[in-house]
C-alpha cells in the first residue's frame, strides 16, 4: 500500500486532554488531528497501534471496540484491522526496515499466546517477539520504551 495517512489519533484519557490534542494539531498543520475518548486504560495505545500502513492493531474489548468505531467514523481512510484477544497485546511496534521490509515488536507467546497467533497471520511482517513482563507490572507497555523516529536513507 503505497498510501500514507497523515492524521493522528489522540486518546483523551487521564493521561492526555483536549488542550494536548490542540497543542498537537497546532504544531502539525498538515495532519488530521481526531481526539477519541478512552473509557478504560492509561492511554489510546493501552489497546491499539498501527502496526503498518493501514492496519490498525486493536484489542477485542468492548472499550477497544467502541474506540475503533469512532476512528473509523472520523477518518476518510479505510484501515484495515487486526483484532487480537488481549488489548496490551495490542500495543506494538512498527518499522519499515532497508533490507527488511515490515517488521513488528509484540509480546511474546508467553504473555498472550493467542494474541501471538494472531501475529502470525501477517505474513508479509517479521515478527519479533519482545518479552513485556517488567514493565506491565508498572503499567508500562512497547512503546512507552521507545521514540520512535523516521531516518532518510
Amino acid at each position: 500500500r503505497s498510501m500514507l495517512c497523515r492524521e493522528f489519533f489522540v486518546g483523551l484519557s487521564k493521561r492526555t486532554n483536549q488542550r494536548g490534542a490542540e497543542i498537537l494539531a497546532d504544531a502539525f498543520k498538515d495532519y488530521a488531528v481526531s481526539t477519541v475518548p478512552v473509557l478504560e486504560g492509561l492511554h489510546l495505545k493501552s489497546f491499539c497501534s498501527m502496526g503498518g500502513p493501514g492496519l490498525i492493531i486493536i484489542g477485542s474489548s468492548e472499550p477497544a471496540q467502541k474506540a475503533l468505531k469512532i476512528m473509523q467514523q472520523m477518518s476518510d481512510h479505510r484501515y484495515d484491522k487486526l483484532t487480537v484477544p488481549d488489548d496490551i497485546a495490542a500495543n506494538c511496534i512498527y518499522m519499515n526496515l532497508p533490507n527488511k521490509g515490515h517488521v513488528l515488536l509484540h509480546c511474546t507467546a508467553e504473555e498472550f499466546p493467542e494474541s501471538v497467533k494472531v501475529f502470525e497471520k501477517l505474513k508479509d511482517h517479521m515478527l519479533i517477539p519482545v518479552s513485556n513482563m517488567e514493565k506491565v507490572k508498572v503499567d508500562g507497555a512497547l512503546t512507552c520504551c521507545s521514540v520512535i523516529r523516521r531516518v532518510k536513507m
